[in-house]
């Protein structure tokens, strides 16, 4: 029997304690999943929080059919759908980056690389910002999660060939994006 087992069985006898295991064991994770889902870090608060009481009131009917991370993925992500439907607004730039922030750079490398690689890391994340939200949803669970097909499938509720076909849509749409803007900076065009 799995950790995740012994701990639900547990929640579900009365034990506060085992609730808040589950929640610390994957609040980060799922937090990080929707900040790149949403593109907003108090969107992606307010999801995860609502995902874990929902999770919370419906884990007697959790079955083990699949992993509990996934069964918790797909409650989030329809709470992250309805919440995106509800606040259909667009992020500037500058929110997505204040939002997202930027990522950790080496420290070894000198100045010109590091400016180098936070442009490549703010123009990532720009790009995703303009794929579709099931592109960005596929490539996100797959590229910065590692999640395989399988899983994707199942947290999404879509066929495997579904995913597949998503997934290669969404790495040739950010490719094009990638491009386009490269060469819009090569250009000196903002």
């Amino acid at each position: 029997m799995s950790d995740d087992s012994l701990l639900i069985q547990r929640i579900l006898q009365g034990d506060a304690a085992a609730y808040e295991d589950i929640v610390r064991c994957y609040q980060q994770r799922l937090y990080n999943t929707m900040v790149h889902i949403l593109g907003s870090r108090e969107d992606a608060e307010d999801v995860v929080q609502e995902s874990f009481v929902q999770a919370y009131l419906k884990l007697a009917t959790f079955q083990g059919n699949s992993a509990f991370y996934t069964w918790l993925y797909r409650i989030s992500f329809n709470i992250a759908i309805s919440h995106r439907r509800r606040r259909r607004k667009t992020h500037s730039i500058d929110q997505v980056r204040e939002d997202i922030g930027n990522e950790p750079v080496d420290q070894a490398e000198g100045p010109t690389h590091r400016i180098e690689q936070q442009e490549s890391v703010r123009q990532v994340h720009t790009a995703l910002t303009k794929l579709s939200e099931e592109h960005r949803d596929v490539l996100v669970l797959r590229e910065l999660e590692g999640m395989d097909y399988d899983r994707i499938a199942d947290v999404l509720e879509l066929p495997v060939g579904t995913v597949r076909s998503r997934l290669h849509r969404a790495r040739s749409h950010l490719k094009e994006c990638l491009e386009v803007m490269i060469a819009q900076s090569e250009r000196g065009i903002p």
